[in-house]
């Protein structure tokens, strides 16, 4: 195989989507962010304003909206918009990982050969980070995507210079539009890999000129054309309250401080990188020594300018997630490739016994790392729920052996056929986890069983819900935009004011304060059913009421 034809990206295209399509439908609203791009969008489509993004009553004001213009095409051209089903909303990021699997394979394919592409699609794909991204309703799949188009677009004008051929418009619009789009989704946070990577090509090689390629004289002009309109239009609407919140809080905020308890240490993301990019991370780490040897060479150069400005970036800063380094992984999956395929067999190990030991203990706790995850779902059912399904036993009777068997050709320096094992131990863990086990959790999933009670004994079709110790955006997303979070008191006197209609969802810690303030309203109020559960996100295990003033009518 000399060159990746269209046959091959569609191949790459149909795995990926068949690969990300399980969970996609029964899998509920993840708290806490998911749900919040979800109701955001949906009240945008309920009050037709696609300028000003809200929730509930609040303004979102942490990013651009394009995240939630694509959420709302989505549900729009599906017909959902009057339902609360989760998988329109999905659309988009699945679209999203797709894409990026087939540009990364295009890259590796351009830079190594197409085994290398092939090979590094497959390395992205199955990566716990990427799996659990690109299967919610976030803005990080799409954001990703935006990065490879402009790195799409960059390459081919460093290509261009390498052999001394014209660079097409084609290029360089597609430079500036992808970071507009990403200016629309992330705000400034598409400009570090987008220009990063020039500056850091320019300081290591001390020379620019190919940076002309791209027509920055006008191609900046292109892509402010994208966002100014709506940075425009949301200035007016806020007062300028956005760029306060947005651009002082949420992006200079956490540059300067951890928010929202994710303050961590410089070496965070290195650390969590034996997770995030498994099954592909021990593989990456083996291929240290090729990379350094071949640091110099204009490809791998070009990768290590993609990376390291990023990474250093984020790493610096004291808020840490571990999607914010998302966008060098396709990098870091083609510079693996490129090592395997050049040393498919006899692998070269450093002859430093240091080094040796270094690597021993790695490839241990990335072994670690694969055998949890192979057992994680059966362990979880048995222990949330009391159950332990044949189909949950076939994830790790599937993957356990394939680890084993990756192990051993790393041992034996098969390192292609080891990379080959270790994908597939990934994909029957994926999709195990993702079809026989995650949906029978349901000691985790209050909001969808309270949804489910509230439904049941809904007296009205415009019934308002008051919850007084659930408050998860899952639960508004579920219910709607009329939910109301308050305290007991404040439920009971909602309870009041709505007997017809109203219901209230209190927990067994708010009861007393809840029961006291009906009493004292005059009011009787019924207990219709009950929920317990585990709220993850707390880690507080929840006994939730239904209370209305009157019963429920019977059918």
């Amino acid at each position: 195989m000399t060159r990746l034809t269209l046959r091959h990206y569609l191949f790459v295209a149909l795995c990926v989507f068949v690969l990300f399509l399980p969970g996609r439908a029964s899998l509920p609203p993840l708290d806490r962010d998911e749900p919040r791009y979800m109701e955001a969008t949906a009240q945008m489509l309920h009050s037709g304003n696609y300028v000003d993004v809200r929730f509930l009553d609040q303004p979102r004001y942490l990013q651009p909206a394009g995240i939630y213009w694509l959420e709302a095409a989505a549900v729009r051209l599906t017909g959902m918009q009057d339902r609360h089903a989760t998988w329109p909303y999905r659309i988009p990021s699945l679209l999203a990982v797709t894409a990026s699997a087939v540009l990364t394979a295009w890259i590796g394919a351009a830079l190594f050969g197409p085994t290398c592409g092939l090979l590094a699609a497959a390395l992205l794909a199955v990566s716990v980070l990427m799996t659990a991204e690109g299967r919610m309703a976030t803005i990080d799949t799409t954001l990703l995507l935006s990065v490879l188009l402009a790195q799409c677009g960059l390459l081919r004008a460093y290509l261009d210079r390498e052999r001394d051929l014209a660079t097409p418009l084609a290029a360089a619009m597609l430079y500036w539009v992808a970071l507009g789009c990403g200016l629309m989704l992330k705000g400034p946070v598409v400009l570090v890999p987008g220009f990063g990577t020039p500056l850091a090509l320019a300081l290591v090689e001390r020379r620019i000129d190919w940076w002309r390629r791209l027509r920055p004289a006008w191609g900046w002009l292109v892509m402010l054309a994208i966002v100014l309109p709506w940075c425009v239009a949301i200035g007016v609407v806020s007062h300028g309250d956005f760029f306060t919140r947005a651009v002082g809080h949420n992006f200079l905020g956490k540059v300067a401080s951890g928010q929202e308890t994710h303050g961590l240490p410089p070496g965070y993301h290195l650390g969590v990188f034996a997770i995030a990019f498994w099954p592909g991370s021990i593989f990456a780490a083996m291929s240290l020594p090729f990379i350094w040897a071949r640091r110099f060479q204009p490809h791998v150069r070009y990768l290590l300018c993609w990376i390291v400005p990023h990474w250093l970036v984020f790493e610096a800063i004291a808020t840490k997630l571990p999607h914010y380094v998302l966008p060098t992984y396709p990098a870091i999956a083609i510079l693996t490739a490129a090592a395997v395929v050049s040393f498919p067999t006899n692998w070269e190990w450093p002859r430093a016994a240091w080094a040796r030991g270094l690597l021993a203990a790695y490839g241990l706790v990335w072994f670690t790392v694969g055998s949890v995850l192979s057992l994680a779902g059966p362990v979880l059912l048995w222990r949330m729920e009391g159950i332990v399904p044949w189909a949950a036993m076939l994830i790790p009777a599937g993957a356990l052996p394939l680890l084993a068997m990756s192990g051993y050709m790393i041992l034996h320096r098969e390192m292609l056929r080891a990379v080959m094992a270790a994908v597939a131990a990934a994909i029957i863990i994926h999709v195990g986890l993702f079809i026989t086990v995650i949906p029978q959790l349901h000691t985790i999933w209050l909001s969808p069983r309270l949804a489910t009670l509230v439904a049941a004994h809904r007296p009205c079709a415009r019934t308002i819900v008051a919850s007084t110790s659930d408050s998860e955006p899952s639960l508004v997303f579920l219910l709607g935009q009329d939910t109301r979070l308050i305290n007991a008191a404040a439920a009971a006197d909602f309870l009041q004011q709505n007997q017809k209609c109203g219901m209230a969802l209190v927990g067994a810690q708010d009861l007393a304060a809840f029961g006291a303030r009906a009493l004292h309203d005059g009011l009787d109020v019924h207990e219709l059913g009950q929920e317990r559960g585990l709220n993850y996100s707390t880690g507080r295990h929840l006994a939730i009421g239904l209370y209305a003033v009157v019963s429920p009518i019977m059918p």
